[in-house]
């Protein structure tokens, strides 16, 4: 944001930030009134402004109140000439950094980005810490009532030993919830030994699974341990279980009851201690009925079932997601793209994601590749506008489901810190807190009990 009365420098200062896409203001009031709708990063102020155009004190009141309604923004003070001890005293105020007219548009876009990339990094020190905070589940990111309701399941189910089923449709995460059981059970400091029973033809997976001793079979020519021995100690995740053939699920069984395994071609009865996780795509029982899976297979392995719901029904979660995804290709890539226009939110909080956060993942990927300014826009997503969704004709229900949600969205995008969602709603905090009450949100995860 630009805080400056002067039209002329404005024009000139609009061509020099063009990438930064700028918000102007010519006075206090209408900084103020920006600053709460915009939640600029960094600030650009001058402090002569009127009504005190030739002296200091309103670009100085409205310093101390931008630092006190956005304490984490860099507020770069502009000075007239041989004014340096009001920009000392600005610095001693909080502002971020001072710059003297007249103005040198080459030096001063070093200094506002400068202030970006420090607010940048502020921003995702306290994003990091916040999320450590609310859940140990490092490798999830969540902040859907769905999805926080399945960290805490498992938070409970990983100290135990307890065999667990995982469902969900393809690109929900599956493999990452059994990542996060594994890394907070007693086994963790041992093998996460993953297979995916999907993509081993039938004929091979028996010996994948039990391995095979020398002379097995014709091009067996060594004795070779299985993906279960290898997991002796620690965890074996059994991916798409769904899709194992029946004779083999036989095999599974006897292992799970006696937690023992023979080799093909062997004889002798090797004792696995390991933790068993499945996950699967599929209806199992669906497939029971139709006799292409065994129910007594299925109650052996979901003595506990954690079931994953897809993307389009865990509220707020895409566009959580997506900014993580934007920060990880960020480092990954060397770029500084700092975030979505308004309208890609709109359009990532709209559609269905029939694939889940994988396709998520793809498309922040290739948007990323293609953009071409500082924000990823419609285009680069390649998504279409949303349309608008049809609203109940209760108007009771109608206010309440537009408050609940705004709510939502406004914690969504604040990162959970109530002071900034307070202030993109136009709300206090107390008024927030009352209203996450009204609609049990502080037990969604929002807010610690």
């Amino acid at each position: 944001m630009i805080v400056e009365d002067d039209l002329g420098l404005q024009g000139q200062l609009r061509w020099c930030f063009e990438d930064y896409a700028p918000v102007f203001a010519g006075d206090r009031g209408e900084a103020i009134e920006k600053l709460r709708r915009h939640q600029p990063g960094v600030v650009l102020l001058d402090l002569g402004l009127p009504p005190d155009a030739g002296g200091v004190s309103e670009g100085m009141a409205t310093l101390k109140e931008v630092l006190t309604l956005s304490p984490e923004a860099k507020i770069i003070v502009v000075t007239g000439d041989n004014d340096r001890a009001n920009a000392v005293r600005a610095i001693g105020m909080g502002a971020y950094d001072f710059y003297q007219k007249p103005v040198e548009p080459e030096t001063l876009v070093l200094i506002v980005d400068r202030a970006f990339h420090v607010h940048q990094l502020e921003v995702e020190n306290q994003e990091l810490q916040q999320f450590q905070q609310q859940s140990p589940l490092g490798n999830i990111v969540a902040a859907s009532p769905e999805m926080l309701k399945v960290c805490r399941t498992v938070e409970k189910v990983a100290p135990s030993d307890i065999t667990t089923l995982i469902q969900g449709a393809s690109g929900t995460g599956k493999e990452l919830v059994a990542q996060a059981l594994h890394d907070l059970s007693p086994r963790a400091e041992r093998k996460l030994v993953a297979i995916n029973c999907a993509a081993i033809p039938d004929n091979l997976l028996e010996s994948e699974l039990f391995g095979y001793e020398k002379g097995a079979f014709t091009g067996a020519h060594k004795q070779t341990p299985g993906k279960i021995e290898y997991a002796d100690g620690g965890t074996l995740f059994l991916d798409e279980i769904g899709d194992m053939p029946l004779d083999l699920q036989a095999k599974l069984l006897r292992f799970l009851q006696e937690r023992v395994i023979e080799r093909v071609g062997g004889r002798s009865e090797i004792p696995i201690d390991a933790r068993i996780l499945c996950a699967t795509h599929q209806d199992l029982g669906a497939l029971i009925e139709r006799g292409q899976f065994r129910e007594d297979l299925y109650y052996r392995i979901s003595e506990i079932t954690i079931q994953i719901p897809p993307l389009k029904e865990r509220q707020g979660d895409a566009l959580v997601l997506a900014k993580a995804f934007l920060r990880r290709f960020n480092r990954e890539q060397g770029k500084t793209i700092k975030g979505f226009d308004e309208s890609a939110i709109k359009a990532i909080e709209a559609y269905d994601w029939p694939g889940n956060v994988r396709e998520l993942e793809s498309r922040i990927k290739r948007a990323m590749i293609m953009a071409e300014q500082s924000h990823i826009t419609l285009d680069d997503l390649e998504l279409a506008a949303p349309d608008e969704e049809p609203l109940p004709l209760n108007l009771k229900q109608v206010r309440e489901d537009a408050e609940k949600n705004a709510i939502v969205r406004a914690l969504n995008k604040a990162d959970a810190n109530i002071s900034a969602a307070s202030k993109l709603l136009g709300i206090t905090r107390p008024t927030l807190y009352a209203l996450l009450d009204k609609y049990n949100l502080k037990k969604a995860g929002y807010l610690d009990e």
